[in-house]
């Protein structure tokens, strides 16, 4: 599989970064305080903040951020799941690379140019952000052993799942660091709403003959308790449905 060529980024490229946020009002400040603040020599940034309508008080935080520089922010009339969020804030992207960006303060904002630097030498046109480091936990509840064995259990299956299925050696496909020159994304279309869009994004990004490099990041997982919204029962269904439609459907 041939990694399509594009051509060399500009001397100033822009990085678009995605923020879907829904009920995250503990942490949504902070988080979009530390990535307004974000500067990457060479770099400019664009931030498109997608908020689904929070129940929480999480919309007028966001909406305190209408006035920085280079900040969008789309307001969703309801909530329809992260993809949703996602795919509205790709679609509005102008940036030479995209990312997506929790507002949840599990992933580390200084990881940015590591991810960034395959992208700029020109050497890969996809890079995942690791969660692993050296250890096959993922994610380590204080509170919630079981919960957080029956997570890390499932990544195993799911990994192995599209590792094999796509010929990869990927550990962490399910990253939410995806980070993609825009070209990336021409001539497909998304229609995925819920957690199940991290596979479809990946699956076609693939098949499209975009092999990532992985890159390791920090990563602080959080529980169920603190807020974790993947429903352990609800998605697994839908992401093998995710893996069966994507990965054998006409793209």
């Amino acid at each position: 599989m041939n990694t399509p060529a594009f051509p060399p980024l500009s001397a100033h490229p822009t990085l678009t970064v995605v923020v879907p946020v829904y009920n995250e009002r503990t942490t949504v400040a902070t988080a979009l305080e530390a990535l307004a603040a974000k500067r990457i020599p060479g770099w400019k940034i664009e931030i498109i903040i997608v908020e689904s309508n929070s129940t929480d008080g999480s919309r007028d935080i966001v909406l305190g951020f209408s006035d920085r520089p280079n900040v969008q922010i789309l307001l969703e009339d309801r909530p329809r799941g992260k993809g949703h969020a996602v795919r509205a804030g790709l679609a509005r992207a102008s940036g030479d690379v995209l990312l997506i960006q929790d507002a949840d303060l599990e992933y580390d904002l200084a990881d940015y140019e590591k991810l960034l630097a395959p992208l700029r030498a020109g050497t890969h046109t996809f890079v995942l952000g690791s969660r692993h480091g050296n250890s096959l936990f993922i994610r380590k509840f204080d509170e919630q052993v079981l919960h957080a064995f029956i997570l890390n259990a499932g990544h195993w299956f799911f990994t192995a799942l599209v590792d094999v299925s796509l010929g990869l050696t990927l550990r962490d496909p399910f990253t939410m660091y995806k980070v993609f020159r825009r070209e990336c994304l021409a001539g497909l279309k998304f229609e995925a709403n819920r957690f199940d869009f991290d596979w479809e994004l990946l699956i076609k990004l693939v098949r499209k003959g975009h092999r990532p490099l992985e890159v390791p990041v920090r990563y602080t997982s959080r529980s169920f308790k603190e807020g974790k919204k993947v429903s352990m029962f609800r998605d697994p269904p839908s992401w093998l449905w995710a893996w069966a439609k994507y990965r054998f459907q006409r793209l």
